[in-house]
């Protein structure tokens, strides 16, 4: 017998191994194998296949042995990676690393999950009264501590104590408590405990459904009974969360479970006690920010009898084993974040959702305020049913947006700072109210760009052709791109002068300028650089909650669905840096991030204030923004795509080539550009240098397919990988390195 294991590595198919006689019978699809791999490595895989059809040719090697009794990965989620491998360009593998655990796949065999362990105490109830007596003669710290011991336990009605639990009682130190295990008074017991368990307060019921959330309930009951997928097109602070709880109750009388997908961590944070004040400990929450230990426990939650009946997380918690998967919601479905960038595989977590759902026979409910263009054109041509919230929860009204001509305020010498006069009338107005701010400008850093004044010298990066960004926490300079850091020079090194100013506005410059305008608020920057530790988003989330902060200062993490109750005013700075990008989505995404940045004001009392500072305030978008008018913004939209055949006209490829020599990537994509056009003619663009033409000491250049919706990707994969084998059989290009972006965003 024979296994075909899938290795979470980056290479095309899968690989065969011998399976001994001895484990055949206790052998199943979904199970864990460590195999040989090359002279000395060996790995963790999965079995996909098991047969007896040996590959002629090639000597085929033993598997080493098998980690598990029973299958960690389930037929429905071989099926998600081989569509998700099949659609995305990927090789199976990638998809396999990206899904499972750190310490699932261990490269190195004793780099593997550790239970936690903890330590627990209880007393030798075999020594009598006479014998403890007289060991406790001359210790009469020892006979304190363990009165305190014993009265626990009384009080508590339990037969044990954690080792953290002795460690808080006043008569504690490590060298009573050793006496006390020494003569055997007390025994000590190692015990696997679970990471994942945690006391909770009581349990509450669902809150009552408004008269708009009810209709939006009942229309979402009626068209998930007839269609897979749904679209919850609802304003602002319209009650989407709490349609989602009754919906998942729902859910969990038909003994089914929800996937709950969210598109950034921070978002978690601020849910998590929402969900958890109502569905206790059926709800697990699964991202990236938890530690690999917590993650494997989940995932083998997962598979036992008494799973979680709830998953909150990110994009990673697609790839979890579902047994009896019933609803998926994916939250703020519009959000670039549910795209995975790098490494592969480049899936975008909304369209796999939508597959999972399928392949498992549940429904799918899109959530958005601002929806994607594609997903709201589904709704038009009915591939998706539509349910619209038009009400802001409570008869909370939408706040009030106001354009700043900053262009024309500057002309007339009334800006004097960032910020423009009516957006610090109103900053002070509403702290004067002891209410919030947030500030919102989609730069981190202090300055793009450090410009010589003399001769215009800007300094580079030494791997990537980028300008470096400007930080003063620290003073350096950084590249947002490789994430190389640089100081920051006293002089031009071109022409020796110290006049070296920066250009332009990120989120630190704002942040200053904001605390020397409000030098006795409490003034906080949220963005990449203040939330990288494990608790950071959390902290700055909940300080921001309990009032600790005034004026939040921050990037498109602060527009992501948070919900603050006292924020008054959000002001959006330097509106023109989100739609003036050389990008076909570019409006579209200006248009959702002014939109939900303006839907964190005025969430729970008066109406909210918006500012929207812009050079250009009779761009049609702004108007759009202003109405709150999606609308008319997604005719206009479809309009001029159409015109110019892009999504949803078109289906997208982003092919990338890479190498350290420029020479030989351009000549690579010029060699593969003429292979595709032999079948796919016109659909073929480029290539062409991207405007980052070099990152990480490896040169790039950009072929775009743009092929018909109805195109088969089938035939599409077959001519990519025939292509990029020809090329590669070409010696001089045999290291070029192509990378495939489906639908890039």
């Amino acid at each position: 017998m024979y296994v075909d294991v899938i290795l979470p590595l980056p290479l095309p198919g899968m690989f065969t191994y011998a399976l001994p006689a001895e484990v055949a019978k206790r052998t199943e699809i979904g199970q864990r194998v460590v195999v040989p791999f090359g002279k000395r490595k060996h790995y963790t895989g999965i079995i996909a296949r098991i047969h007896d059809q040996p590959k002629e040719g090639f000597t085929i090697r033993e598997i080493h042995s098998l980690p598990d009794d029973k299958p960690v990965v389930t037929p429905s989620q071989l099926q998600l990676w081989e569509w998700v491998a099949f659609y995305y360009l990927s090789p199976l593998g990638e998809v396999c690393k990206a899904a499972l655990p750190s310490f699932m796949k261990p490269e190195d065999l004793s780099n593997r999950y550790v239970p936690k362990i903890e330590i627990y105490y209880r007393l030798n109830k075999e020594i009598e009264a006479a014998d403890l007596s007289q060991l406790l003669a001359r210790a009469k710290k020892q006979e304190a501590l363990l009165t305190s011991i014993r009265e626990e336990l009384r009080t508590t009605k339990r037969e044990s104590i954690r080792r953290q639990e002795v460690t808080s009682l006043p008569q504690y130190s490590p060298s009573i408590l050793k006496g006390l295990t020494d003569k055997g008074i007390v025994k000590v017991e190692t015990i696997q405990t679970s990471r994942l368990e945690k006391s909770l307060a009581s349990i509450r019921e669902p809150y009552a459904l408004s008269k708009a959330q009810q209709q939006a309930m009942e229309q979402l009951r009626g068209i998930l009974s007839e269609k897979e997928t749904v679209l919850l097109h609802g304003v602002t602070s319209g009650g989407k969360t709490e349609i989602y709880i009754h919906l998942i109750e729902s859910i969990l009388s038909q003994g089914k479970q929800t996937l709950y997908l969210l598109p950034e961590i921070a978002l978690t944070t601020q849910l998590t006690q929402r969900l958890k004040d109502v569905f206790g400990h059926k709800l697990g929450i699964y991202h990236s920010g938890i530690g690999d230990n917590e993650r494997t426990e989940i995932w083998q939650k997962m598979l036992s009898d008494n799973p979680y009946q709830i998953i909150l997380g990110a994009r990673s918690s697609l790839f979890l084993p579902f047994r009896k998967l019933g609803l998926v919601i994916v939250d703020e479905e519009h959000e670039t974040s549910y795209k995975q960038q790098d490494p592969a595989p480049r899936y975008h977590a909304r369209d796999t959702a939508i597959m999972l759902a399928h392949l498992n026979g549940a429904k799918c409910l899109l959530g958005s305020a601002t929806p994607s263009v594609e997903s709201y054109y589904n709704t038009r041509s009915g591939k998706y049913g539509l349910v619209t919230l038009n009400e802001r929860f409570n008869g909370m009204k939408m706040p009030r947006i106001q354009l700043e001509n900053t262009r024309e305020l500057r002309r007339r010498k009334k800006m004097k700072s960032i910020l423009s006069p009516a957006l610090i009338n109103e900053t002070a107005a509403a702290l004067e109210r002891s209410e919030q701010v947030i500030l919102f400008r989609n730069r981190r850093g202090y300055a793009p760009v450090l410009e010589c004044k003399e001769c215009a010298w800007t300094p580079k990066c030494s791997h990537c052709d980028v300008s470096l960004t400007l930080h003063r926490q620290p003073q350096r300079l950084v590249c947002h791109y490789c994430n190389k850091s640089y100081p920051l020079p006293s002089s031009c090194p071109m022409c020796g002068t110290e006049r070296l100013e920066p250009h332009g506005l990120g989120t630190e410059q704002l942040e200053e300028e904001v605390k020397k305008i409000f030098p006795t608020c409490n003034v906080v920057r949220m963005d990449g650089d203040t939330t990288r530790g494990r608790k950071a988003y959390e902290r700055i989330i909940h300080a921001f909650q309990d009032r600790k902060i005034d004026i939040l200062v921050g990037t498109q993490m602060l527009s992501k669905g948070l919900d603050f109750d006292h924020v008054r005013v959000v002001g959006i700075i330097s509106a023109d840096a989100l739609i003036n990008h050389p990008d076909f989505r570019s409006h579209e995404r200006g248009f959702q991030l002014m939109t939900q940045a303006a839907g964190r004001s005025g969430r729970k009392n008066e109406q909210g204030m918006v500012i929207i500072q812009t050079a250009d305030p009779m761009q049609s978008i702004y108007r759009y923004v202003i109405d709150n008018d999606y609308a008319g913004f997604f005719s206009e939209e479809l309009a001029e795509r159409k015109q110019f055949g892009y999504p949803p006209f078109t289906r997208l490829i982003r092919i990338t080539l890479r190498h350290r020599q420029e020479h030989l990537t351009a000549g690579a994509a010029t060699h593969l550009v003429e292979l595709l056009r032999e079948k796919l003619k016109e659909r073929v663009l480029g290539p062409s240098r991207p405007p980052v033409a070099r990152v990480k000491m490896q040169y790039l250049q950009e072929i775009l397919l743009k092929l018909e919706t109805g195109y088969s990707p089938q035939r599409v994969r077959q001519f990519l990988l025939k292509a990029e084998q020809s090329l590669h059989a070409i010696p001089s290009y045999r290291y070029v390195t192509l990378s495939y972006d489906v639908d890039p965003m």
